[in-house]
């Protein structure tokens, strides 16, 4: 991969998961002002392996997305869901790592996810 082409891929990725961050704060901040707390001690998230969401440009921009709201000195806990998929012609359910993987009891390729595509506050803990 050439120099350029990895600024960019690094480029897109830090800006999707600074979006990610942005989004998640607005939720805190709304919940926390519904709650009529001032800030939040914990947040918990759920996110999937498959909801596309990379977890150390997550961690790179969190900081700075956090800065100066409810969510600066919250602890932060992640649980991480595994993708799940059932396949469409033998029911079989299986651990997915990608969108394109096939059934590895029959080889179909047809498959409903039924886990990993998760993206959520799970909790929040006010003060």
């Amino acid at each position: 991969m050439s120099y350029v082409a990895l600024y960019q891929h690094l480029k897109f990725s830090i800006m999707h998961e600074l979006s990610v961050a942005m989004g998640i704060v607005k939720i805190a901040e709304d919940e926390t002002k519904k709650a009529k707390a001032k800030k939040v001690t914990l947040i918990e998230l759920e996110i999937g392996k498959l909801a596309g969401v990379e977890f150390e440009s997550l961690d790179f921009v969190w900081p700075a997305a956090v800065k100066n709201t409810v969510l600066e000195d919250a602890e932060r806990k992640i649980d991480v869901k595994e993708g799940l998929g059932q396949c469409g012609d033998c029911d079989t359910v299986f651990e997915i790592q990608h969108f394109y993987d096939s059934c590895p009891k029959c080889g179909s390729n047809l498959k409903g996810i039924i886990q990993g595509k998760e993206l959520r506050v799970k909790a929040l803990e006010v003060i």
